[in-house]
This record gives structure tokens, sequence and C-alpha cells, in this order.
């Protein structure tokens, strides 16, 4: 039964998906994490769904795109993209350690975050414009993967802070048990991506390796550690890379 409320607690947490209302009891907290990788499947097939039969209801390609993009703001509620906005903000500002994580804390959104968050967009619009269905269907198992890898990095990368939900999650989670579950989503998520296309496959695997080193690197070196908006800020960098990636990799085949 803890694991039905697990999977209660992360979607509850991580996505706009209407959920019962359960207490966050620690014994149905050890495993949520298991299950953050199951809205990024959720993402997925929303996506190629309306890759698919979309067009038939707006005609026009433009529109399309435009809610393409928008399918994983409407199902998470924008909490990965805030924690992109907020750790712009941060990394723009060329501060301290300790003032940087001050303005992780701000709820105001810098001038940095409005201008980060118009090109991050503008970027997604035209990679998805020249998205095709082939295409979406890798990059529907990378919204699995980016979140396998964002549940692995939050149970074994070092905490910037004690408090937070980066640090309640990681201190609430049985991380063995999360790290194996992890590790099978990412190889299934490989797997499936290869068979799907070689070419493109290697290219979203390769783009959120380098993402996740990338992540890696850039959260021990300019914040101490990792927070929960910087776990938010690789799913959006990871999971645009990855895009990028495979539409590049596609015109040469």
């Amino acid at each position: 039964m803890n694991l039905i409320y697990a999977l209660m607690i992360a979607f509850a947490m991580y996505s706009k998906i209407p959920m019962p209302r359960v207490d966050w009891r620690k014994e149905r907290m050890r495993y949520c994490l298991c299950f953050f990788p199951a809205i990024g499947a959720v993402i997925g097939v929303l996506m190629i769904l309306w890759m698919r039969f979309g067009m038939y209801l707006v005609g026009n390609k433009s529109f399309h795109t435009a809610v393409l993009i928008l399918i994983p703001v409407l199902v998470t509620g924008g909490i990965h993209l805030d924690g992109f906005l907020d750790t712009s903000d941060a990394l723009s500002s060329y501060k301290s350690v300790e003032e940087k994580l001050e303005i992780l804390k701000d709820s105001n959104a810098g001038a940095f975050a409005v201008i980060m968050g118009c090109c991050y967009f503008v970027l997604d619009f035209g990679v998805y414009s020249a998205v095709r269905i082939e295409a979406m269907e890798i990059l529907a198992v990378g919204f699995v993967l980016s979140r396998a890898f964002s549940a692995f990095a939050i149970v074994n990368f070092k905490k910037a802070k004690t408090s937070g939900l980066a640090a309640l999650f990681s201190d609430m989670a049985q991380k063995q048990t999360i790290t194996v579950a992890c590790v099978i989503y990412a190889a299934a998520c490989a797997l499936v991506m290869l068979y799907l296309s070689v070419p493109m496959g290697l290219a979203a695997i390769g783009m959120c390796g380098l993402s996740f080193l990338a992540y890696y690197r850039m959260a021990y070196r300019k914040f101490g550690g990792m927070t929960g908006d910087l776990a938010g800020f690789f799913v959006q960098v990871c999971e645009l890379a990855m895009a990028i990636g495979v539409v590049v990799t596609a015109n040469f085949m």
C-alpha cells in the first residue's frame, strides 16, 4: 500500500495531475522517487499523441508546435522550469556560493531569469518545429531518461543545503533501492531508444550523458552541491539538449 502512496506523492509533487490527498509520511516517501520517471512517461505519451493527431485539430504548424512544447509545462505545472529560471539568475550573478544559494531562495524573478526563459522557449520552439514523428518517439523516452538521471542525482549527489525539497526527498528516500531503480530506468530507456533508431538514440543518450556531467560539475563548483532548483535546471537543459541532438542527427539520415 505504501508504494501506491509513494506514487501519489510523486505525482502530487512533480505534476499537476490530480491525485487523492494523502499524508506525506516518511514510510510513504521512501520510494517516492522511484515513480518520478513515470511522470516523464505521461509527458512522452501525450506529446506523441499530439504529434500524431494535433494537426487535425489546429491545422497550423506553428500553433501545433507551440502546444507541443507547452505539454511538459502543463503536466508538471512548471516546477522544473521554475528551477531553471532561479538557477539562471544565480549563475548570472557571478556572486559567492552563499549568495547564489540566497538567490535560489528568492521568489522574485530577476532579469536574467526572464531573458533565459525567453531564449529557452525560442530555441525549444525552433527545435520541435523540425521534429518528425520518428524523432518524437525517441524524445518521448527522453522525458523518462532525464527524470531517472535527476532522481539518481537527488539521492546520490552532495546537497548544497540541509533544507529544501531535494534534501527532504533525499533524506526520506531508500537510497539503494532508488539508485537501482534509476539505473534500470536508464538502461531500459537506452535500449528502447537504440531499438527505435541507433543514430538518433545514440545522439539522445550522448546529450543526456553530457548534460549530466555538466550538471554535476556546475552543482559542485558553483553551488557546493545540488538543490531542488538545480535538479529542475538539469531536467530542462537535458531535455532540450536531447532534442537538439536528435534533430541534428536526423538531418544527416
